[in-house]
């Protein structure tokens, strides 16, 4: 059972599912949001992808980065991600076009962040999300 489905912008419909969302800044307790401290939790959430779907190749949408005007620290300028990071497991119909539809799928374990605390669904979905060259990142496999 899926928890949504998405209408890549190839036209290819994945399904959701599984999802995890946590707070990007959650338990931030020293130091301010910076690019140094932004590439840790980004590579952060990227281990943790891998290693929760070791079978499932692992893409990272890039997030939107945004500047604020607040004064620069000592690691340089104040620099915030969306507020909510989400790994999600992706499944579709198999790329290879051999392959026997009935026994095989394709899947994606994909990292993105989002301002928002809703599951992606639909065309409605971010287009950085919707985006995903499944063709080439995805890899088939046998139900």
């Amino acid at each position: 059972m899926s928890l949504s489905h998405i209408a890549l912008t190839s036209g290819r419909s994945i399904e959701l599912t599984e999802l995890r969302m946590s707070s990007t800044y959650g338990g931030m307790l020293e130091g301010y949001p910076c690019k140094p401290v932004n590439d840790m939790k980004v590579s952060s959430l990227q281990r943790q992808a891998e290693r929760t779907f070791p079978s499932t190749p692992v893409h990272l949408v890039p997030p939107s980065r945004e500047y604020t005007d607040q004064t620069a620290g000592a690691f340089g300028p104040v620099e915030v991600l969306p507020s909510v990071a989400c790994i999600g497991a992706f499944r579709s119909t198999a790329v290879a076009p051999e392959l026997d539809p009935v026994l095989h799928r394709s899947a994606l374990t994909v990292v993105w962040f989002q301002t928002v605390l809703d599951v992606p669904s639909g065309e409605s979905s971010d287009l950085a999300l919707r985006s995903i060259r499944w063709e080439e990142l995805s890899q088939d496999y046998e139900l």
